[in-house]
């Protein structure tokens, strides 16, 4: 079978378990969920054989230490994944859900309806745990998947969907609803992509390269999150020990995200006392710092700051600082560098927190708290699928809400248009 004709093949499959799963109830679901949860846990053994064998080539290979740690699995993520998919079975089922109701002047009723977006597809680098997070969540919001992994954790990957779909397969839920896609060939991406009969959406969950490459050549609409490029503002009337809790949980908690924070921002009237101290605390966690020409002035020994400084997502603990006139300084950076991720004030006026909430145009706005909050579990959704900076169909982490569309519903009683 050619590469086309395969993924045609997955595609045809999907799109009639995504109209089977269309009518199952939540009872149904939830049921096939917590069966998956019970079998990754029972099928442990197995799942750290086959990821022995990926973490096995992934060392002849020599990939990094960074990449080493998001393929492995070991007793805990195994845990963890039965764990997040028992939250998904207590989360809220969105499907028909009535969001809105109104009544027209000839009495017709007109109402929203949530129903699922259909069949999706999901190409992701490196971590095996996204198999069992992304097939649940599509699963619940009723929506067949389609996964792509990466080649790094194929044989992990392929264990995990057989699982899961073995689990679907003693509940009414079809065993189509999730498909591993088995070649290993990456030329099948490129066919998937084409799919826009069969697949609704696509999400690409990786590095810039991967989702710039998915967004150019994809004929299905696509969710895209290139980068989190996020900043902190310091306000000229902030508590600076408030401040200084947040940028430390923002750059260093986990650098590797892309919510951390990539470019502090410190307004020029707290700067000199500010940045010495913060620097200071920041270098003693080995954070390497970029400053513009006033934060070299006030603290000794920076890097300077080249223009491609504050356009980088550094993933690392390497942070960007510069000293600002003022809020508007600030905003006007924040449009001309960020990439509309996640932007923080941290500020005890009232008014200009407002005002940097109603200005600021990215996914997740934020007042005295820190950067990394910016994410599905953080903020109440249970589980993410990925933080969209685009803003068709969603902005910002994507729940089970966001997996969903609605449709119109209009009730009658015999009206006819005149």
């Amino acid at each position: 079978m050619s590469l086309k004709d395969e993924a045609i093949e997955l595609g045809k499959r999907a799109k009639e378990a995504a109209r089977r799963l269309a009518r199952l109830s939540s009872e149904e679901k939830n049921r096939a969920l917590l069966r998956m949860a019970d079998h990754l846990e029972s099928q442990e053994r197995l799942l750290l054989q086959e990821n022995k064998k990926d973490l096995d080539l992934a060392r002849k290979a020599k990939l990094s230490s960074a990449l080493l740690d998001r393929i492995a699995l070991d007793p805990s993520r195994v845990a963890a994944m039965a764990k997040g998919l028992r939250e998904i079975v207590a989360l809220p089922d969105p499907v028909r859900e009535i969001v809105k109701m109104w009544r027209r002047p000839n009495g017709l009723q007109v109402g929203k309806m949530r129903i699922p977006l259909g069949v999706i597809g999901i190409i992701y680098e490196a971590r095996p745990n996204v198999t069992a997070d992304a097939a649940a969540l599509c699963l619940k919001s009723g929506n067949a998947v389609i996964l792509r992994g990466g080649s790094e954790a194929y044989f992990s990957n392929r264990a995990i969907g057989a699982v899961l779909q073995q689990a679907c397969a003693e509940t009414r839920v079809p065993q189509e609803a999730i498909q591993v896609v088995e070649s290993k060939d990456r030329a099948i991406v490129q066919e998937l992509l084409k799919l826009e009969d069969y697949i609704d959406l696509i999400i690409p969950r990786g590095g810039e390269e991967l989702i710039r490459a998915v967004a150019a050549n994809s004929r299905v609409p696509v969710v895209k999150h290139y980068k989190g490029v996020c900043h902190v503002y310091v306000d000229q009337e902030a508590s600076l020990e408030m401040a200084e809790r947040i940028c430390t949980n923002a750059k260093v908690q986990r650098p590797a995200v892309c919510n951390a924070m990539e470019t502090l921002l410190v307004h020029e009237g707290v700067a000199a006392k500010f940045l010495p101290s913060m620097i200071a605390k920041f270098k003693s966690m080995g954070v390497a710092i970029r400053g513009c020409q006033k934060t070299r002035s006030l603290v000794p020994g920076v890097k300077p700051a080249s223009e491609e400084d504050w356009t980088t997502e550094y993933l690392d603990l390497i942070l960007a600082v510069r000293v600002v006139k003022d809020m508007d300084d600030a905003i006007d950076h924040i449009e001309r560098y960020g990439s509309q991720h996640t932007e923080t004030i941290v500020t005890s006026n009232y008014q200009r927190a407002r005002e940097f909430l109603d200005r600021v145009n990215s996914s997740a706005v934020l007042v005295n708290a820190s950067t990394r909050f910016n994410d599905g579990g953080e903020l109440g959704l249970g589980a993410e699928i990925g933080i969209s900076t685009s803003k068709i169909h969603a902005f910002g982490p994507m729940g089970l809400e966001e997996l969903t569309i609605t449709k119109f519903v209009v009730l009658g009683d015999g009206q006819i248009r005149e």
